[in-house]
């Protein structure tokens, strides 16, 4: 599966790139991504945005099951992705201490921070499998360059304006 990694992601990024050329609103780019990973990656189980909100993340663009509508950024995977801005793999969430069970089919998880083009953290991008160690460095990788490319480097409205 790692092999075939690199291409769908290659593939999935190429569309969404075509789609988004030009876009500045944040929340039509949340949900493009959201739409067309969940599409490309059939172990993407859960795929959505998190937005911070003062001190706590709120549920955004998603898509998958019902997912938690408020985090604490002193709780879960999220919430350690967001207070110490690094990305997250947990192979296993049910060893994960503090682990926030939004939906109990989750087995494994990956979360990245997301910042605006100030550096400016404003969201984490979250993905959750039933499969166990379903994240590894090539999702890692190609999630990485998608979100920088998206919000980092790019001017972002961050309203429905």
């Amino acid at each position: 599966m790692k092999a075939d990694k690199h291409s769908i992601y290659k593939q999935a990024n190429t569309e969404i790139n075509s789609i988004l050329e030009g876009e500045s609103n944040m929340i039509l780019k949340m949900a493009t991504i959201n739409c067309v990973l969940k599409k490309y990656l059939p172990y993407f189980y859960w795929v959505g945005f998190y937005c911070l909100n003062e001190n706590e993340l709120i549920v955004g663009p998603y898509q998958g099951t019902l997912g938690c509508l408020h985090i604490p950024l002193s709780k879960g995977v999220c919430g350690l992705a967001a207070s110490t801005e690094k990305v997250q793999i947990v192979e296993d969430v049910h060893l994960f201490p503090d682990h926030i069970a939004c939906d109990e089919n989750t087995r494994s998880e990956i979360v990245l921070p997301v910042w605006n083009n100030q550096k400016k953290l404003i969201a984490v991008f979250d993905v959750d499998s039933t499969e166990l160690a379903a994240f590894d460095g090539v999702d890692k990788q190609y999630l990485t360059e998608l979100l920088e490319l998206h919000f980092s480097k790019n001017n972002l409205v961050q309203n429905y304006q």
